[in-house]
């Protein structure tokens, strides 16, 4: 009874935590390129094959927290999953002791882990597994047999369901990468309000205090003082003073956790740096296409979208992308590439709001059609 229901919870977890990257492994890819990049494991070679190495991931999940499910190949599925389980802890652990990739993406948009959540939530499903291998080691032993009777049956029943159930997923996961996720778990799904998201964020903003790192030159005591401290104590500052301020050490730290939306990247400019964010999402209309790889893009379908985007008499035309000459026609508009991502993941995208209201979402292909 209780080793079927850890079994049962702790195939559901990977199954929900595959699904959700399935749904969206475009997005997961983008993940994934931030390990790979020099900023983390130094890795560039790998990014372009961050896609594939996200879909391998994602199917392994799957596979794996459904064979769970069915109970099928028990000894190679947990020894499996407890490998994975290791290397998702060696990922995290690595995230949230060097503070460099600040959310993982174990649950894709649908639920966001700190760093540290994510290690601890890695490490009780290794304990979790390493229980369901000691519960379940007398049944490792048993042969399995094909030959006669209901045990036949049973494992070609389960069999069966493991393929239907890839089969489906493999068809989400397609859908995903050729257009856009059939589930939306991003803040910039149709429906959504950019203009009340950004005056929830403004009404109540995240907090964060500097803390200094200041090196005594005389005896080389090194402290961390945050700014408030710092103003107050002349002994800092002062003429004369033997504390010095360590370049490159400063850090930012958050001392109150505001209204979290990825909606507070929503900040777009024209090549000179003026903002036109409030233009957009007070326009009546306004149709933004997106670029986040404008190198990437076939000019001759940028031709088509513009062509098709300016028939649209809409009150705001701009192009979006992280050249200031992507686009012939239209007006090109800046904005950070991460920050593209976010909202959706063909490149290029077309955005429709409506005072500020995302009304539709498309790939540029499906909207020129």
């Amino acid at each position: 009874m209780i080793k079927g229901l850890l079994r049962f919870v702790v195939a559901v977890i990977f199954i929900l935590s595959g699904f959700v990257k399935a749904v969206d492994l475009v997005g997961f890819s983008f993940k994934m390129e931030e390990y790979f990049s020099p900023a983390v494991f130094n890795m560039p070679f790998f990014e372009k094959f961050a896609l594939l190495f996200s879909v391998i991931v994602v199917i392994l999940e799957l596979l794996l927290g459904f064979m769970l499910l069915l109970k099928l190949k028990l000894k190679f599925t947990l020894s499996a999953l407890i490998a994975l389980c290791i290397f998702f802890g060696f990922l995290t652990f690595y995230s949230a002791y060097f503070n460099v990739v600040t959310d993982c993406g174990c649950f894709g948009d649908a639920i966001k882990f700190t760093p540290w959540q994510s290690f601890i939530k890695d490490i009780v499903l290794l304990l979790a597994l390493l229980i369901l291998f000691v519960l379940y080691r007398k049944e490792f032993r048993k042969k399995d047999t094909y030959s006669y009777g209901a045990k036949k049956e049973s494992n070609k029943t389960r069999y069966i369901l493991l393929v239907v159930f890839s089969l489906v997923m493999i068809g989400i996961g397609a859908y995903g990468i050729l257009y856009e996720p059939v589930i939306d778990f991003r803040d910039y799904k149709i429906g959504t309000d950019l203009k009340a998201e950004k005056e929830k964020i403004n009404k109540n903003p995240s907090e964060y205090k500097t803390f200094y790192s200041l090196k005594n030159e005389k005896t080389g005591e090194v402290l961390k003082v945050n700014q408030d401290d710092y103003i107050k104590e002349t002994k800092y500052w002062a003429e004369g003073s033997p504390w010095k301020i360590e370049e490159g050490k400063n850090e930012s730290v958050l001392i109150k956790e505001g209204y979290k939306s990825e909606i507070v990247k929503f900040k777009i400019e024209d090549p000179s740096g003026m903002e036109v964010t409030q233009e957009i999402i007070n326009a009546p209309k306004a149709i933004l296409v997106f670029s986040y790889h404008p190198k990437e893009v076939s000019p001759e379908l940028l031709k088509q979208v513009e062509s098709k985007v300016k028939a649209q008499k809409a009150n705001v035309v701009y192009g979006v992308s992280t050249e200031p000459n992507t686009f012939k026609t239209i007006k090109n508009m800046m904005m950070d590439g991460t920050a593209i991502k976010t909202i959706a993941r063909s490149n290029p995208f077309v955005l429709v709001l409506e005072n500020g209201k995302i009304i539709d979402k498309q790939p540029a292909k499906e909207y020129i059609k």
